[in-house]
């Protein structure tokens, strides 16, 4: 079974790829996404379906290098913070991600990107 770190070793790689299309089935079934600063308003995201309607969105739209990526294990198993940095449109911006993995997928994350910045670049 994979830990949190490799979960989301594989999502970071997966976006980097610019591949977004298999990304959801890295979450659970009842998976839940909290994205507070997705302008122009906060997102909260229920469910692989959903998890797939939005990377299907992305896909193609933009291009994310993740860099300096960091890793932060907790005294809990299931939870992970990544601090690390898209490198997108000759910027780079930072982010942070609050990862619960159970089971091997995600079941919980809470994804704080610069998306002021995001939505600026996408028009």
């Amino acid at each position: 079974m994979s830990t949190p770190r490799e979960v989301f070793e594989r999502l970071s790689d997966g976006i980097g790829s610019g591949d977004w299309s298999e990304l959801h089935l890295l979450y659970a079934e009842n998976a839940e996404v909290t994205i507070p600063f997705m302008m122009p308003a906060a997102v909260r995201i229920h469910g692989r379906e959903q998890v797939r309607q939005h990377f299907a969105q992305l896909d193609g739209q933009i291009t994310l290098e993740p860099r300096d990526v960091r890793v932060y294990e907790t005294s809990d198993p299931e939870l992970i913070v990544a601090e690390f940095d898209y490198a997108v449109g000759g910027r780079v911006l930072p982010n942070i991600q609050v990862l619960r993995v159970r089971d091997g997928l995600i079941v919980e994350t809470r994804d704080y990107h610069h998306h002021a910045a995001l939505a600026e670049m996408m028009g």
